[in-house]
């Protein structure tokens, strides 16, 4: 039998854990808000170290030297073809950007008269604010400032990206390393189940990434011939703008449609609805041919959530947050079905879960070691 006191001093140790542990969750979860943008820093340096990493191993199986050598081959080959690429295109894509920066207001002026000739039009017009009230809305909203936040400035712009790019190198050089440190941190019995899920959530980047770079280059090269062939001024521009944004799912097409939109307008309403069909075309050809690629061998991210996702995190942080967001929420889904579902659940017959059965675990060898050590 238990005296009172035993269980009221028992009584006293449950409620100090739990009250710690909920201090301990809501300090982390302060320490996340403060430093969100820095996790997010972090996760595309973990974005490129898995391309990085996929790019070395396919080099490995031709060059026969130490994976870090590979990774560092991959790397300076991956910057001189960028250098080389930016000395190429550079001269004519500025020439095009400065033209780009003239004809828009142009056109948008030429859109306005347009509209003003229809009842209609000229609603949606008189809604709109003029162009000193539209400046004035953005300086007192703060909407600059804190669209880019940390990243907004040019110096820290800079820092950023050579932070990214440093990362990304140790992280691809030695990814068991830092693997190995963090299933250290779970139970022997698990570590092994953790070692898969961490392997599950390198595979679905590493082929999101592929899709991503497949359809940017799609999307850029088509683009680009497709305006040529229309007839709009700075295709090789609008086609280079079409490709980068094309990494941000939703949105990035549609922003790239604006600027191709309005220089269309410039020659004709037709050409513009030309140039719209165009980028339908594009997307519609690219959403069923390399989208269904990738959800062959990655989890399938539901549109209207990945919308819901990519608002919340360019709310929170910025630009950087509606870049990221996509690969986020595919590592966040894949840690769904695996821990949630597969195993506190038991639900095995998902079709996602087929896919995910089928990865690979990761460096299983240090799991071993680290086990029998530990033993």
């Amino acid at each position: 039998m238990i005296s009172p006191i035993n269980f009221e001093r028992t009584h006293v140790q449950r409620v100090l854990i739990t009250a710690g542990i909920v201090i301990f969750a809501l300090l982390t979860l302060l320490l996340l808000y403060y430093t969100f943008d820095i996790v997010m820093l972090a996760f595309a340096g973990v974005l490129l170290a898995i391309f990085l990493r996929g790019l070395a191993d396919l080099a490995g199986r031709y060059v026969k030297v130490g994976e870090g050598w590979l990774v560092l081959i991959v790397s300076v080959l991956l910057l001189g073809i960028l250098a080389g690429s930016i000395a190429l295109l550079a001269p004519s894509v500025a020439e095009q950007a400065r033209h780009l920066r003239q004809e828009i207001p142009v056109s948008i002026q030429k859109v306005g008269n347009y509209l003003s000739q229809y009842g209609w039009g000229r609603t949606i017009i008189e809604q709109l604010p003029t162009t000193e009230a539209a400046k004035q809305m953005i300086t007192d909203s703060g909407f600059l400032s804190s669209l880019g936040g940390f990243f907004s400035s040019t110096l820290g712009a800079i820092g950023n990206f050579f932070v990214v790019i440093l990362l990304a190198i140790y992280l691809a050089t030695e990814p068991r390393f830092y693997v190995h440190g963090f299933t250290k941190l779970f139970p022997v019995d698990r570590r092994f189940r953790v070692n898969e899920v961490v392997a599950g959530i390198g595979e679905t980047l590493r082929w999101w990434l592929i899709g991503k770079v497949g359809s940017m280059i799609f999307i850029g090269i088509l683009t680009w011939i497709g305006l040529s062939i229309i007839g709009v001024p700075l295709a090789l521009t609008l086609g280079l703008i079409a490709g980068l944004l094309s990494f941000i799912p939703n949105f990035g097409p549609i922003i790239s449609a604006v600027p191709a939109l309005l220089l269309a307008f410039i020659d004709s309403p037709i050409t513009a609805v030309y140039v719209l069909a165009l980028y339908i075309g594009v997307q519609l050809i690219e959403s069923n041919l390399v989208t269904p690629i990738i959800e062959r061998e990655t989890v399938e991210l539901p549109p209207a959530l990945t919308i819901i996702f990519q608002l919340a995190l360019s709310v929170m942080i910025g630009g950087l947050g509606l870049v990221l967001a996509t690969p986020l929420l595919a590592m966040m889904m894949v840690l769904v079905q695996m821990v949630y579902i597969q195993d506190v659940l038991g639900d095995k017959d998902t079709e996602v879960n087929e896919k995910l059965d089928d990865v690979p675990a990761a460096a299983p060898d240090i799991l071993d070691r680290s086990e029998s050590v530990d033993g």
